[in-house]
């Protein structure tokens, strides 16, 4: 049976955002991440397996002495975290995914709602298209000669964008 558990004691009750790490890799991108979740008052879901120890030391440095502020969770698998989901409230809230090879531009996305979940893939891969066929899915438009954007600038940018829809700040 598939689990998922609270890794803090830091839990934010009705938060504007979810963040959502399907199999990060790269533990300084998880730990600024969790930083900007931390300042932004998002709880961060983390998808195993991860590519790292939760209690490696680079990623307790990217997240610097923020961490007990951050509301983490993690989810043994995509099946528990679906179940978690499903379970959060009456209603769930959308999920939108973030990939390099979607052609939606994420600022076109224009449906948001309270409690949304923002889904990023791995830094190496990116997100499976089992899950990219099963969210709507936007990216971030690049010009340059680029595959992709660092994990934790496209989470800062696309989290900031959605917060501001929401009228947050």
């Amino acid at each position: 049976m598939s689990k998922s558990i609270s890794r803090s004691t830091k839990r934010i009750i009705h938060p504007a955002l979810h963040i959502i790490l399907f199999e990060p890799e790269i533990p300084a991108n998880t730990g600024n991440i969790a930083r900007l979740c931390a300042a932004a008052e998002l709880p961060l879901h983390l998808i195993h397996p991860l590519g790292f120890k939760t209690d490696d030391r680079h990623l307790k440095r990217a997240g610097l002495d923020y961490w007990s502020e951050v509301d983490v969770r993690e989810h043994e698998d995509f099946k528990a975290f679906r179940d978690f989901w499903e379970n959060l409230s009456v209603s769930p809230a959308p999920i939108i995914a973030l990939s390099a090879k979607a052609d939606q531009n994420y600022n076109m996305v224009t449906e948001t709602a309270p409690g949304l979940g923002l889904l990023f893939g791995p830094e190496t891969r990116g997100l499976p298209q089992s899950l990219i066929e099963l969210y709507p899915t936007c990216t971030i438009p690049m010009w340059g000669k680029v595959r992709s954007l660092n994990l934790s600038t496209t989470v800062g940018i696309v989290a900031y964008h959605f917060l501001q829809q929401l009228k947050i700040f």
